[in-house]
């Protein structure tokens, strides 16, 4: 349940919770007031839902004191040793969508609409899924026939990134090209940035479990790095 609670981000519902626990409600709701007694979680301002508490932070940050100083830039060029993917990391630090890492073996198609037309990529739905402060612009600029134009449809998208956890791409930006995003956050669980694959459409899916698994372990390893 914390580690729900730390993907889907502050003010994630008990009914969130349960379903990405996968226990029943009422389970869900017992074990959510024993976190918040003991201080693991808090119900946010208006009551809607759970965030980090400070026992949480807490462990957190004995956790990262137990271990070496290692640079964000080290984590990515091992975890690139792992898979035959690219991988480039973004931070989102106010509000903008900004890449620090760039595998320098994979060039990203369409880079320069990834901070222009957050609409349409995966690490830009990301930031909008995460940040309220940030809205697409009105136009939705449609730059292929796969591109998502309507705020409505796009609204329901950002609903299901925030409770899956990742996003997806889908020839949006550009024909024959699809991609990956998942959130990296802070010792506080706040999402910071997005930890990004692209490749053609037939390497590159959601459905490959194992390189969605893969893009958790390896943002969960990259917290509080940006």
């Amino acid at each position: 349940m914390l580690e729900a609670v730390a993907r889907l981000g502050p003010g994630t519902s008990a009914k969130e919770i349960a379903k990405f626990a996968g226990v029943p409600t009422t389970t869900a709701y017992r074990m959510l007031n024993l976190l918040v007694a003991d201080g693991f979680l808090v119900r946010v301002p208006d009551l809607s839902g759970f965030a980090l508490g400070r026992r949480t932070a807490e462990l957190a940050h004995a956790a990262t004191e137990s271990e070496p100083d290692i640079s964000l830039h080290d984590v990515v060029e091992e975890l690139r040793g792992h898979t035959r993917f690219g991988l480039h990391v973004a931070s989102f630090g106010g509000g903008r969508l900004r890449l620090v890492d760039k595998d320098p073996d994979h060039e990203i198609i369409a880079i320069s609409t990834l901070a222009k037309d957050l609409h349409a990529n995966a690490l830009g739905k990301l930031l909008l899924a995460h940040d309220p402060s940030v809205r697409p612009d009105p136009e939705l600029r449609r730059l292929t026939e796969h591109t998502v134009d309507d705020p409505v449809l796009l609204d329901r998208e950002l609903s299901t990134i925030r409770c899956d956890g990742y996003a997806v791409e889908n020839q949006e930006s550009r024909l024959g090209r699809a991609a990956l995003a998942v959130p990296i956050r802070d010792q506080l669980a706040v999402v910071v940035g997005g930890l990004y694959v692209q490749g053609s459409v037939e390497r590159v899916t959601a459905r490959d479990r194992e390189l969605v698994q893969f893009l958790f372990d390896g943002a969960r390893r990259l917290t509080g790095l940006i």
